[in-house]
């Protein structure tokens, strides 16, 4: 297991931080990490908790403040049927297949719901 800078998991202590030793993406996980706890949740027979990690592992590779606007941008009134129809093709464009499904999956049902803005 490494983290996000490659460092691995095993240099990611206290002391390392009292040290000044740790910058931001050694304590942001990594995405191979995610896969690697996907894996593990699906050979426990977890298939929903595996595809959630997959879907961090996707956003792992996006910028934090893009996943945070993109949280706000699922929450019920927040964003019109074209409006989320454009989030999940950026998505897909940016390599996040699942996440990009996820948001399809949430218009509709919001739609279905009357809850798009």
């Amino acid at each position: 297991m490494k983290a996000f800078s490659g460092r691995p998991a095993e240099d990611l202590t206290i002391d390392a931080l009292h040290r000044d030793e740790l910058g931001p993406d050694d304590v942001r996980i990594h995405p191979d990490t995610l896969e690697a706890q996907a894996q593990v949740a699906e050979a426990h027979g977890n298939p929903q908790l595996a595809e959630n990690f997959r879907r961090a592992a996707e956003l792992a590779m996006i910028d934090e403040g893009e996943v945070l606007a993109l949280y706000e941008s699922l929450r019920p009134r927040r964003c019109t049927a074209e409006e989320l129809a454009t989030l999940a093709a950026g998505l897909a464009d940016r390599g996040a297949p699942r996440c990009a499904a996820l948001v399809r999956e949430a218009a509709t049902v919001y739609a279905r719901r009357g809850l798009l803005k």
